[in-house]
């Protein structure tokens, strides 16, 4: 896996993860990096891992994470355009049947921002630091759309 923004908190920082026989395959000097080892990148790396962990960011994204899926699962039930809800921690998708990109435009209008995918799947990337009241508020203004875009 990779990953790079939001490890630095903002600050230029890029990372590889691997695990079992894949971290095998990665041996020093196979792989340069531009910010590789940079100590100002690193420092800041670790300032925002340690807040992540030390603040239970993590435990906040699964929770958040689960309350919007339950309350999208609860509310979509019935619309027969969704094909599937599915997430983990805050990156959740809403696999619709035919193509939505025209929904981006609708949430923008209405002060959600939200990315269409693969042409048919909502991807939602909400900030685990939102409180539980943002969290309904997002579901609150997202069903309605769906549910009239469904009547399309």
């Amino acid at each position: 896996m990779t990953t790079s923004k939001g490890l630095g908190n903002g600050v230029p920082i890029g990372a590889i993860l691997a695990s079992g026989k894949a971290a095998g395959l990665m041996q020093p000097g196979n792989h340069g990096s531009t910010f590789g080892g940079n100590p100002l990148s690193c420092a800041a790396a670790l300032a925002a891992v340690t807040e992540i962990i030390d603040g239970g960011l993590d435990k906040r994204a699964a929770e958040l994470g689960d309350r919007i899926m339950t309350n999208l699962q609860a509310q979509l039930a019935d619309t027969p355009h969704v094909l599937d809800i599915r997430g983990r921690g805050c990156m959740i998708g809403i696999e619709l049947d035919k193509p939505c990109k025209s929904l981006f435009m609708a949430a923008m209008d209405q002060g959600l921002i939200i990315n269409v995918t693969a042409d048919s799947v909502i991807r939602l990337l909400p900030p685990f630091i939102m409180s539980d009241d943002q969290a309904d508020q997002l579901v609150t203004i997202l069903v309605p759309l769906i549910k009239d875009f469904d009547r399309d």
